[in-house]
């Protein structure tokens, strides 16, 4: 059974509606006893979370700890009925679709892809027309010859197709979203009349769930350990890790709040009208953006939109980091810049980017490429000691089932729809920040930090085909085919 996806709004409204008064007068008395008892019962909850009442180590573990995994590890071996991999002389070519983490899931995919297809697969292309505009090769961003001798037990790879099949006929075929090994085993007739399939994309085109267990475990070995990144990205990755650490436990805040995001999630709350305008044109003259006419209020109010910077400000202060923490953005270039970043920073002075933690010179090779700066980010959030994103996304799913994989870390995944109720009423002035903004917050989100919980099924009331694309994301959340308690490992 499908675990069922958690709401903190009917929590959030009973904790901010008073209690009934009583207006016979021979019970006044007895009113106002009950009152005050009510009262400091409520209160309680206040008094525990004040950070002053906490000892020091308490105050770390709720800020930081993840429980050491909660005795969770991973688990990818192969069961014994695992058959190693032929030399097919039958080849699955694939273009990768999308941005760096889309990419990624994708090659993982057609990793598994190819084993149920009885197929050689030959090293992606990667996506150098889509909105990056990234002339970055596979070799550039991975590395090419750990990931073939990594899976040499899966999948036979190879960088190119043989010289006396590039001139041959070819099946192109768009794969089925989500689909299962019953459909490839089906695809797999094709063989009959081509010895190459071409895949133009390759997002999302294996199911989530219901898939055999060395299927699922081949998609975490191919993610986790085969398609690491090449050499240079891994180098400065893990150096900007290092020079963080230097200055102790840090966040890593994905802020989502770049031009094409808010343009394309129709989000304005904060902008001039002048920077709403902007976007909306931008949204407009995308073609492949089909949703042209959106309700900025409604978005926000659903809770569909990104936290503003001063939003994550307010969330964090009020979960309890004090403004002495590092904060590392793991973003591109941020949308009105210090115009929108200014409330953020003067609650976290300590604010850094890639630009300000890395030289120039060290960064000259990877500017240019969104893709190869994208990986430099995602090795920084991974490693951090507690990451936060702003809004999801395929790199927020992405990094969070990495660090699932890797012990549970903490992730803290804000409820943005929670949190625009409680930042609207301080917009009225109907709460303040303090004490009680913070229990709320912290009560709100004491179940949203990466604690171990088999995957979410789909959204009640959904139907057929869209069943599958509401449920949560086999790499969002690789528990229990990949991650299993540490005496079952």
């Amino acid at each position: 059974m499908a675990n069922p996806r958690p709401s903190s709004h009917r929590l959030l409204r009973s904790r901010l509606v008073p209690p009934p008064s009583i207006s016979c007068y021979v019970l006044v008395l007895l009113a106002f006893s009950a009152f005050i008892f009510l009262f400091s019962q409520r209160q309680i909850t206040v008094v525990d979370r004040n950070p002053s009442d906490e000892s020091f180590e308490d105050l770390k573990e709720r800020l930081w700890g993840s429980a050491s995994g909660y005795g969770y590890r991973p688990c990818v071996k192969r069961t014994q009925k695992y058959a190693a991999p032929q030399k097919w002389n039958r080849y699955l070519t694939v273009r990768s679709n999308g941005g760096l983490n889309q990419m990624r899931t994708g090659i993982c995919d057609m990793v598994a892809v190819a084993r149920l297809m009885n197929a050689t697969l030959v090293i992606p292309q990667l996506d150098k027309r889509s909105f990056w505009q990234d002339t970055s090769t596979f070799s550039d961003i991975f590395d090419e010859s750990h990931f073939i001798n990594s899976l040499e037990g899966d999948v036979h790879i190879v960088r190119e197709l043989p010289k006396e099949l590039e001139s041959a006929s070819r099946a192109r075929k768009h794969f089925t979203s989500w689909s299962g090994a019953s459909y490839y085993e089906e695809m797999s007739q094709l063989w009959k009349d081509y010895q190459v399939i071409h895949v133009p994309k390759s997002d999302s085109r294996l199911a989530n769930n219901d898939l055999p267990i060395d299927i699922q475990r081949l998609r975490c070995r191919a993610m986790y350990n085969a398609l690491r990144f090449s050499n240079p990205i891994e180098r400065l990755g893990k150096k900007l890790v290092e020079r963080l650490k230097s200055h102790g436990q840090y966040i890593a805040l994905h802020l989502r709040f770049e031009k094409d995001m808010l343009s394309f999630t129709g989000c304005t709350y904060g902008l001039n009208d002048m920077e709403a305008e902007e976007l909306r044109i931008m949204r407009e003259i995308t073609n492949h953006w089909k949703l042209k006419d959106i309700n900025s209020t409604e978005q926000r109010l659903g809770g569909f939109c990104p936290l503003t910077p001063k939003e994550v400000g307010i969330f964090l202060q009020a979960l309890g980091y004090p403004s002495s923490t590092w904060i590392y953005v793991a973003a591109g270039e941020i949308y009105g810049g210090e115009t929108y970043l200014s409330d953020l920073r003067a609650r976290f002075p300590n604010l850094v980017f890639k630009e300000t933690l890395a030289t120039k010179e060290e960064l000259k090779d990877f500017s240019s490429h969104s893709s190869q700066t994208a990986a430099i980010d995602y090795i920084i959030s991974v490693e951090s000691d507690v990451f936060v994103p702003s809004y999801t996304g395929n790199m927020a799913r992405a990094v969070e089932g990495h660090r699932r994989f890797l012990g549970h870390r903490k992730t803290i995944n804000p409820d943005r729809k929670g949190l625009v109720e409680l930042f609207d009423m301080i917009d009225r002035g109907e709460l303040k920040e303090g004490a009680k903004l913070s229990s709320l917050v912290s009560e709100m989100h004491e179940y949203r930090q990466g604690a171990p919980r088999k995957r979410y099924g789909s959204l009640p009331g959904s139907k057929g085909r869209d069943r599958l694309r509401t449920e949560e994301s086999f790499y969002e959340n690789p528990f229990p085919e990949c991650i299993c308690l540490a005496d079952k490992h």
